[in-house]
């Protein structure tokens, strides 16, 4: 690893910026943005920033630094001094530095920080004496050595703060503030016992080797577990690296003129447009985040009874603030969050980036910035997560419901939720893998708490205010938050939780809203929630975009209901039989599967057909107009075959059969694997009665709605499972007969086509010959991904996680739709099919038609439409306008 010409080491402040923000890949997110602010004129203390791509050099090369790297760290190094006027390591005037992560996109909390660092027992007094602060200085020791022995040792947190707490109590005080100059030296000591103690060694006195040490940790910390979790839920490649920035520190618990802050541009639970955000005097930045100490708010307008405000404790560098805000919010064109610190009343800025929001949140903030001109619509656009809009669709509390309010919280992200009280997160992850709803109840959550996080329903702390870890990593999750709850009472020994007058034991049931910060006890019932204001403007921008139509698989009304309000453009999956399990008809289907000969299921179907026209009826009027997509029987027989005794019994009679002949039926429809065996168009081909009675019902229930409304539908009758031409041809052939004899006896005729699901590999790679007999093509690409890769979906769960962990899968390949293989398929059916057919309708009708990453590809290939479950529709709609804004760039490129 000899890279003399690799340039590792950005430069930034004090008048020399080697970056901008348009070098976030290289310089991680902090990095660019420390640069990019100082080159506008914020005040930025300096420092400089090791690259990401050290950071896969490291990892490439056995955690091994290359050889150029230490001259570079050096000199930049002597540039921060010569900066400020302090020298690393300097016994009377020292220089503390920073050192932080910085991914190219935020993971806030995932990985590690170390502050102060540089202090050792020579330095502390000459921090004392360039200060004149003793007590301060040794407090600075004591979080260096805390940091440094938690984030780097690997000492855990816990036993330092013990230390902590036991010296609150032996000095009769309550707050960290209150111990004096001469307490924090004989923390300092007991930190030091206990670093020897735990490591072997003594606490590291070289600055030096701090350095090096705490710039490994940051690196190390890309790959610990919570880093990884992170990674994997919100799609990071693992190859993108952390940089690390070196910068010199600025102080904000020098005193009372100093504070640390952490706030954003807009309200990130509303999108509202005020200030918001949270400081403490006389701290650093970990204690307004950790929950340790209780924030208090900027501006005097959010101050309550007993609070103080920045703008009242601060007021020359809240005035700054402001303007800060605003230039910043120009400048990046998007709501920011901030850190800053002031010292000695001087305001210095630690990082900006785009603030993690709310779906509410962001949808206000685009639509307003928009609005005004400071971004184009397609912009805003593009700034929305579609997979966040979720948050939007699901219920919310019931206004008029009974409830036992026990305490109230800090609202730290909206949404409601119920479920068993847990206390850990493995626990949490543990029962939600059950399928339970769990509440996640901590005192306050760590980044280690994230699998806890995102396996709950909510999340609720005693601790914390509306910036803290928890209230941050469950906006951006979609959780709902209740944070800061102090008047709930937390034991973890005897997994309990208190409050209102009430003890709830681990396993009963409360519920949070997220949006008040109220917490119950027990369930609250819910409601659906209202899609409109600042939702409905972006759909409409959206719709204005998109090219890919949007429908939705659905088979019952409350479904098609659903999806329409959603907006959804028709059907594009009606699977019949979910149809047949309906109490009111599964004798009859269970009576034509056991029917021994043609006459025998005939008879049962007869009883079917009002049943599957009143179904059809039903869609058609919802649908009025629009096309539904129906899929003919596609499951295997056996499905619907009675489990028990009794219900074997019942139909025997109804048959009029003893119960050996039913046991010798059951046992000729039985199949080793059904998944490939005797279901879809095989069926149709047969038993062709079954595909009859449901073509009968369509075009019954179609000419019936037509006659009724005036708005004739438009059946797109699908056939599953077909693997070559012939098959289509022999099952279209039943249906456009059916279809006339239905249009003679009614006098009317509706359009009507017939298509076929491609979700055979065999299918897709026939498909010039199969499109010369259909219609259209519906991708089903749950199928199409099992036979491609030979995958069970309802049993690879048990070593798919771990072959995405292991990199032989990018993505959960039912998740999203795997381009190289699966992907590849579909393009080939849909050349090939045009190639017959230059206009064939092609869609898809997989889960992945509600998956974004699997709609870009959709659009890339040249599909007419997608179709997902009715929730995801505005997810889809959403997905398919910034496909098209994509796929519009890369032409352009």
């Amino acid at each position: 690893m000899n890279e003399v010409t690799t340039k590792w080491v950005y430069n930034f402040g004090a008048g020399h910026n080697e970056g901008r923000s348009e070098m976030r890949n290289l310089l991680g997110g902090k990095g660019a943005n420390l640069a990019e602010m100082a080159t506008i004129g914020l005040p930025v203390p300096p420092g400089f920033t090791i690259t990401t791509d050290l950071c896969t050099a490291f990892y490439k090369n056995g955690s091994r630094y290359p050889d150029d790297l230490d001259a570079q760290v050096r000199e930049a190094l002597t540039r921060v001094e010569e900066a400020v006027g302090l020298k690393f390591g300097d016994a009377e005037k020292p220089l503390l530095v920073s050192v932080r992560s910085g991914a190219r996109v935020s993971m806030p909390g995932m990985m590690d920080t170390v502050l102060n660092l540089g202090l050792n027992d020579e330095t502390v007094i000459g921090l004392v004496a360039a200060s004149g602060d003793e007590r301060f200085a040794w407090d600075s020791y004591r979080r260096f050595i805390q940091m440094f022995g938690s984030v780097v040792l690997g000492v855990d947190h816990h036993r330092f703060e013990e230390i902590i707490e036991q010296a609150k109590i032996d000095s009769g005080v309550i707050e960290d503030t209150e111990l004096t100059a001469h307490q924090w030296q004989e923390v300092v000591e007991a930190y030091q016992s206990l670093v020897l103690n735990e490591t072997g060694k003594p606490f590291p006195q070289s600055p030096t080797e701090q350095l090096w040490s705490a710039i490994g940790a940051v690196f190390g910390s890309w790959m610990n577990t919570r880093a990884i979790t992170y990674r994997r839920l919100h799609d990071i490649p693992s190859e993108w690296g952390t940089a690390v920035n070196v910068q010199a520190m600025v102080f904000g618990n020098m005193g009372t003129d100093c504070a640390t802050g952490v706030c954003f541009t807009r309200d990130p639970s509303t999108g509202e447009n005020v200030f918001y955000g949270e400081f403490l005097v006389n701290a650093q930045g970990e204690d307004v985040v950790a929950g340790i100490r209780t924030p208090q708010p900027l501006s005097r307008a959010r101050a309550k009874p007993g609070e103080v405000s920045m703008e009242e404790a601060l007021p020359e560098a809240y005035a700054e603030l402001l303007t800060v805000r605003e230039t910043l919010e120009n400048h990046y064109k998007d709501m920011q969050d901030i850190e800053f610190t002031v010292q000695s009343n001087k305001l210095y800025m630690l990082q900006t980036r785009s603030g993690k929001r709310t779906a509410p949140a962001s949808l206000r903030i685009a639509v307003e910035m928009a609005e005004a001109g400071l971004i184009t619509r397609e912009e805003a656009i593009t700034r929305i997560n579609p997979a966040s809009l979720d948050q939007l669709l699901h219920p919310m509390l019931d206004p008029t419901a009974k409830r036992t309010l026990i305490s109230r919280g800090l609202p730290a992200s909206p949404g409601a939720a119920s479920g068993l009280v847990v206390f850990s997160a493995d626990e949490a992850e543990m029962r939600s893998q059950k399928g339970e709803a769990v509440i996640l109840v901590r005192v306050e959550t760590s980044p280690e708490d994230i699998h806890g996080m995102h396996a709950a329903r909510g999340i609720l702390t005693t601790r914390g205010g509306m910036t803290s870890h928890a209230a941050v990593v469950a906006r951006g999750m979609g959780r709902p938050c209740v944070s800061g709850a102090g008047g709930v009472g937390v034991d973890y020994g005897a997994q309990t939780l208190s409050a209102g007058g009430k003890t709830i034991q681990a396993g009963e049931v409360i519920t949070i809203d997220g949006a008040t910060g109220e917490i119950f006890a027990g369930y609250v019932a819910m409601i659906e929630p209202k899609v409109s204001g600042h939702f409905g403007v972006m759909m409409s921008w959206a719709d204005d975009v998109r090219t890919l139509a949007v429908r939705s698989n659905a088979e019952t009304p409350l479904d098609a209901e659903t999806a329409k309000r959603f907006g959804a453009e028709g059907i594009g999956l009606c699977r019949t039989e979910h149809m047949f399990f309906d109490p009111t008809r599964i004798g009859a289907v269970r009576q034509m599967i056991m029917a021994s000969d043609e006459e025998g299921r005939r008879s049962a179907l007869e009883k079917l057909l009002p049943f599957q026209r009143e179904d059809f009826v039903a869609l058609f009027r919802i649908m009025a107009g629009l096309p539904v997509t129906i899929r003919l029987l596609d499951p295997p027989l056996h499905e619907f075959l009675p489990h028990g005794e009794h219900e074997l019994a019942e139909v025997a009679s109804a048959l009029g059969v003893d119960m050996a002949t039913m046991h010798r039926r059951a046992a000729d429809l039985s199949e080793a694997n059904p998944m490939l065996g005797h279901r879809g168009c095989r069926l149709g081909i047969t038993y062709p009665e079954i595909y009859e009675m449901q073509a009968q019902a369509i075009f019954e229930a179609a000419i019936l709605v037509a006659e009724e409304t005036g708005a004739a539908p438009v059946p797109e009758i699908m056939i599953p499972l077909v693997a070559s031409k012939r098959e289509l041809e022999i099952t279209r052939a039943q249906v456009d007969r059916i279809a006339k004899q239905v249009f003679e006896a009614k006098g009317r005729r509706v359009e009507y086509q017939v298509g076929t699901m491609i979700e055979l590999p065999r299918a897709a790679l026939l498909a010039d010959k199969i499109a010369e007999v259909g219609d259209f093509f519906s991708f089903g690409t749950n199928d199409l991904t099992q036979t491609t890769y030979g995958l069970s979906r309802d049993d690879a769960g048990k070593f798919l996680p771990k072959y995405i962990e292991s990199g032989i899968f990018e993505k959960d390949p039912f998740i999203s739709l795997d381009r190289d293989g699966v992907g590849l398929l579909v393009q080939i059916a849909a050349e090939k099919g045009r190639q017959t057919k230059p206009k064939l309708k092609l869609g898809i009708c997989g889960e992945h038609g509600g998956d974004p990453s699997s709609i870009a590809f959709c659009q890339s290939i040249g599909l007419d439409y997608v179709s997902c479950s009715p929730y995801r529709v505005p997810v889809a709609r959403l997905a398919a306008a910034q496909a098209a804004i994509g796929s519009r760039a890369d032409r352009t490129a």
